[in-house]
């Protein structure tokens, strides 16, 4: 199972170079975890480390894909409706924001959060993208700091849009049916040349059991998991507010969802080949919602110091209730049509989901007062 590379620019030709030695100095054999790590975050080389435009709403832009912030300003405006509600129940006055992008989603915040935020920390591995973030948020300077490691101790309201997707996943395939079926890592080689795929037998396995004959191919989620445990060590006063697209764990990994849930973004297009093209588009998987919650729930913590799930539901559920639809009432009609994107059942409404999590004394958060699906994780 071989990708061939197509006529790479130099930085494309470093990167793949970077992780071909890295896959012989594993002795011939890395997980796709960790391809997709090197892809994505090599400093300097991954896509995200690198100096390639990614956020943009048209592909004439240079860009890869347009995320909520945008879209609409009114995404985040809304959003700001639960940040401040969770601000206020948990006694704290900064926002963490992991994975910041353009930096739209904080300009957003911190223009509707006003004074009920102090502090805006940005949580961002890209260098390039920081100094857009740094030139979009200039008003706000007083206010915002990045940082590229966490603290051992923090405070505040986590915010995450569409960064679970972009941790590095396991891949997992059986090969043989549910009856005798056998269980592979799915990793990468090199085969003259070029990256390969490479399936080795292992004792890892899916949370639950993959019914049907069918071979199956699916992912897991140890980083995103891990991502979870930090917070909440480091976590001592606050919430997560992880908005992503994903499913269930019954969803994610019902026989019919045979062929996994990685896909590729570049130029708006996408595809399902992560071994090709490296470095120059995004690589991304699903979210396992119920793995989220569980990690954060399942963490040994001391007494009083546990994590809460406050809601589960989704992004159109979420923002409706938030009050997006009086905010759009008062746009444009081209605006509307754009925001309505945000709602509709076809576009990001189901497919995004919302979850937070909290520390303290549990509250009926806003965001969550109808369509609360916590009881589907």
């Amino acid at each position: 199972m071989q990708s061939v590379m197509t006529e790479p620019p130099s930085l494309t030709t470093a990167l793949h170079s970077h992780i071909a030695q890295a896959i012989g100095a594993a002795g011939g054999w890395i997980g796709f975890d960790r391809f997709m790590e090197l892809a994505l975050y090599t400093p300097g080389l991954g896509y995200y480390a690198g100096p390639l435009p990614k956020f943009g709403a048209l592909p004439d832009s240079g860009s890869d894909f347009v995320t909520a912030p945008e879209m609409t300003p009114l995404f985040g405006q809304t959003l700001a409706v639960q940040v401040a509600e969770a601000l206020a129940r948990t006694g704290t006055d900064e926002v963490w924001e992991f994975g910041a992008g353009s930096g739209a989603l904080a300009l957003q915040l911190l223009d509707a959060l006003g004074d009920a935020v102090q502090r805006y920390t940005i949580v961002d591995l890209s260098g390039s993208l920081r100094a857009r973030q740094q030139a979009l948020l200039a008003a706000h300077e007083g206010k915002v700091r990045w940082v590229d490691a966490l603290p051992e101790r923090m405070e505040g309201v986590v915010v995450g849009n569409e960064v679970l997707d972009a941790m590095p996943v396991k891949l997992l395939a059986r090969h043989g049916g549910a009856q005798g079926g056998v269980w592979h890592e799915r990793g990468v080689t090199v085969q003259t040349g070029s990256f390969a795929w490479e399936d080795r037998p292992t004792d890892l396995r899916p949370p639950v059991e993959i019914e049907g004959p069918q071979d199956y191919l699916t992912e897991i989620h140890p980083q995103a998991e891990a991502f979870i445990h930090t917070l909440g060590d480091r976590l001592v006063r606050g919430a997560v507010l992880l908005l992503d697209y994903g499913f269930g764990e019954s969803e994610y990994y019902h026989p019919q969802r045979h062929m996994g849930t990685v896909m590729c973004h570049r130029a708006h297009r996408s595809d399902d080949d992560p071994l090709a093209e490296v470095g120059l588009k995004d690589i991304t998987a699903h979210v396992n919602f119920t793995a989220m919650a569980l990690a954060a729930q399942d963490q040994p913590l001391p007494a009083g110091q546990g994590w809460n799930v406050l809601g589960y539901t989704t992004q159109a559920h979420f923002l409706i209730n938030c009050g997006l639809l009086p905010k759009m009432e008062r746009q444009a009609l081209s605006q509307r049509a754009i925001a309505a994107k945000l709602i509709m059942e076809h576009e990001m409404g189901e497919l995004f989901k919302v979850l937070l999590l909290a520390k303290g004394e549990p509250w009926e958060p806003v965001g969550f007062s109808q369509g609360d699906r916590t009881h589907r994780l």
